[in-house]
């Protein structure tokens, strides 16, 4: 593959103008923008196909993993959900010059805080294309601009979003400038983004342990820096055990490679004999690896169907699979629940199967995540899911922004005063 030549530094630039110019943009101009783009979305699908197939075709022979190629993968379902979450987007409260405070002081003074767009938004993502356009749309609306670095495994198809993605903005006339695509694969480029400080307001990264670990330790802007997720459900002993399996199967195989899915299922003693060999059975119509702590492992062995069951090792708690294998361990009560959360959790999602309300209510106090769920799938941890049109990222920071980031996240605020000829004595 030959390896573009690109002026990181000139792109930058042209999108800290368009900054300028999006500032002063109309919500009109910008829902535009947006409605066309979701129609060139739906009437130019064969294109993008057309190069994810280029992608997916060089993942295979490259001997990607298959959670790799499952995120990157492509067809007219997940294009138009993608148009959708556009339409979606276009629909929110326009997030730019809300009033958030205004008071006037005894002197007379009017002030007023209000909500103004960040400026430039670097996002760093590996394999999953419909980040391109979820994170366009999303700070455009929010009149970012934003300078994109997709993965080299889904090259061709970001490069053919961002395209579309760019021939929409003359519809609300907006500057062509504000969505940079950086169409290399160039590594050095990653770390010369996160050097830029003067140009980047923001720095997110998508994709793995690896790459987010990275942009922690060298970014010289602020950086959404969470996002891995270790995700648990802990099934009660006042559990509805029909919908406990429900709920924990939806939350490991709808969709195993993304951050939300589960990865530990935590099991009250007293729900154990009866609930394990029948979520075992379930997996194995799915083809889930369960890995189980003794106690899961002997009430298993009891039972010869279901799935594939392993002895777990200590690493497998506090893993995030992204595959279709799941960690299992008996615990005594919520107690054992909460340590075993807090010590392998990554603060992402987490989940509690209970009919007892004092049980669950202990629960949602005490979890430290961005979001703790009752009686739902952890897979509900999605901007989407949660009304934001779609999201920037799912962050576990505790700083800026927690759980998934929409328009809102993208805003800082500024303050305005007014006076009357005002000194201060």
């Amino acid at each position: 593959m030959t390896i573009a030549t690109v002026d990181l530094k000139d792109q930058a630039g042209k999108a800290r103008t368009a900054a300028a110019e999006l500032a002063a943009s109309s919500e009109d101009a910008r829902n535009a923008f947006l409605h066309d783009l979701s129609a060139a979305l739906y009437d130019r699908c064969g294109e993008v196909l057309k190069a994810n197939a280029s992608d997916l075709s060089a993942a295979q022979r490259a001997g990607l993993g298959e959670h790799v190629i499952e995120r990157m993968m492509l067809d007219d379902e997940r294009i138009n959900g993608m148009a959708d979450a556009v339409r979606a987007i276009a629909r929110l409260p326009d997030p730019i010059g809300v009033t958030l405070d205004e008071t006037a002081r005894p002197n007379g003074l009017r002030i007023q805080r209000i909500t103004v767009p960040l400026g430039v938004i670097g996002v760093i993502y590996e394999s999953r294309p419909n980040v391109t356009v979820d994170i366009a749309s999303l700070c455009l609306k929010s009149s970012n601009s934003v300078i994109l670095r997709g993965g080299k495994e889904a090259l061709e198809t970001n490069r053919a979003l961002a395209g579309i993605i760019a021939d929409s903005l003359p519809a609300g006339g907006l500057p062509r400038d504000a969505v940079q695509f950086v169409a290399s694969t160039d590594r050095s480029l990653v770390r010369e983004m996160l050097g830029m400080k003067d140009e980047i307001d923001l720095i997110v990264p998508r994709g793995s342990a690896e790459l987010v670990r990275f942009v922690a330790e060298n970014a010289a802007m602020p950086a959404v820096t969470g996002g891995i997720g270790v995700c648990h459900t802990y099934v009660d002993a006042a559990a509805d055990l029909d919908a406990a399996k429900d709920i924990v199967i939806n939350a490991k195989v709808q969709r195993p490679t993304v951050c939300n899915a589960l990865d530990t299922v935590l099991v009250h003693s007293d729900a154990a004999d009866s609930f394990l060999p029948a979520l075992s059975r379930e997996f194995g119509n799915y083809g889930v690896e369960m890995r189980c702590d003794p106690r899961a492992l002997s009430i298993l062995r009891s039972d010869g169907n279901g799935a594939i069951r392993k002895a777990a090792a200590e690493e497998d708690f506090g893993t995030e699979f992204l595959d279709l294998i799941a960690a299992v361990k008996v615990v005594d009560g919520l107690g054992q629940a909460l340590e075993h959360i807090d010590k392998y959790g990554s603060g992402h999602s987490e989940a509690i199967i209970t009919e007892d309300s004092e049980t669950a209510e202990s629960f949602l106090a005490r979890v430290d995540a961005a979001a703790v769920f009752v009686n739902a799938s952890t897979r509900f941890n999605d901007g989407g899911e949660f009304g934001l049109g779609a999201e920037v990222a799912i962050s576990t920071n505790k700083l800026h922004a927690r759980g998934p980031m929409g328009l809102r996240e993208l805003t800082s605020y500024k303050w305005l005063v007014r006076g009357n000829g005002h000194v201060r004595t």
